[in-house]
């Protein structure tokens, strides 16, 4: 038998949303191993839980957890850490790696169901659709007056695998497209009709800007005072990348001083957002609970390379996306 050999090993999956559309991917991880245990709690672990479940474990699907040094201390067998998407910010690489950890992740498998909600949170801005919603369900009618895509400039920070297909989706609204990314696909770019701006000039150009760009130290808080400052006055600003990129309190500035109109994130510096911050309270904020990649083709896709990814290695070959 092919797996024969990975009977004597356990495998811990914390991404909470593992095999929830496609069952046969629990069934073959359990069929393949000695043992699999699932978080229970619904939410990403802490680095104290991870550190009482880890012992003993031999790989591990990883949602958006804190594998932190303490956590990858308190395993003595553990071979893999298979992300279940596509950030490792959360991961203690260095550590993984000096503890002979194998770290592998999933790129590309949400990639659309993200471009796809950045569009649906523009046009939810642009429209003010949630708030015609709720006034509508208490009776109302009022006239509600919006923006257009159309002939709008649309920045996006970031033209990666999301970037790209955003700025692909985006070309049917007959809006202009702008982006910088540091490394730029100049070929794409041509092809697909997306002006490539140095940083300062998206900003001073765009609508609608769509952060589609990885945490990194040189992103941390890219989005600050001055940033914000730089931004076309009454543009809308759409994160569906990760909170740690925005300073909230400059965010909340920026809305308040009326030189943003409004901002959708999907993503928080703090998760779940604490629910006093000022930013969950002004109505020109629209915001989600980190779901962009919460779709039945990302949660699969997502689920089958971890998979892979994580089986990989345990049968001693080479995983097809590894990070360290």
């Amino acid at each position: 038998m092919e797996n024969e050999g990975l009977k004597n090993y356990r495998v811990l999956v914390t991404a909470t949303s593992y095999g929830h559309h496609d069952p046969r991917l629990k069934t073959r991880l359990e069929e393949a191993v000695g043992e699999v245990v699932y978080n229970t709690t619904g939410k990403p672990l802490t680095s104290q839980q991870l550190q009482t479940l880890l012992p003993g474990m031999d790989a591990y699907i990883a949602g958006l957890d804190e594998v932190d040094r303490p956590a990858l201390l308190s395993t003595q067998r553990l071979k893999v850490i298979s992300r279940y998407g596509v950030g490792v910010d959360n991961i203690d690489l260095a550590t993984a790696a000096e503890r002979g950890v194998a770290v592998t992740n999933t790129p590309g498998a949400n990639s659309v169901s993200v471009a796809e909600l950045a569009i649906g949170l523009m046009l939810s801005l642009a429209r003010s659709i949630p708030e015609a919603v709720n006034v509508t369900r208490q009776g109302e009618w009022p006239r509600c007056s919006g923006v257009s895509l159309q002939g709008k400039t649309v920045g996006i920070l970031g033209l990666g695998m999301i970037g790209r297909l955003l700025s692909r989706r985006l070309a049917g609204f007959d809006c202009q497209i702008v982006a910088y990314d540091p490394f730029p696909d100049e070929a794409f770019a041509r092809q697909n009709g997306v002006e490539l701006l140095p940083m300062q000039q998206v900003l001073a150009q765009a609508d609608f800007l769509s952060l589609n760009m990885p945490l990194l130290p040189e992103t941390r808080h890219l989005v600050n005072d001055e940033f914000l400052a730089c931004m076309k006055p009454g543009a809308y600003l759409v994160n569906t990348a990760r909170g740690e990129i925005i300073d909230e309190a400059a965010l909340v500035r920026a809305l308040q001083n009326g030189q943003l109109r409004g901002a959708a994130l999907d993503a928080f510096c703090q998760e779940p957002p604490d629910a006093a911050s000022t930013l969950l309270s002004l109505p020109q904020v629209l915001v989600t609970p980190h779901m962009g990649a919460h779709t039945d083709s990302a949660i699969n896709a997502m689920g089958r390379m971890a998979l892979e990814g994580c089986l990989a290695v345990l049968q001693g070959g080479v995983p097809q996306y590894r990070v360290v």
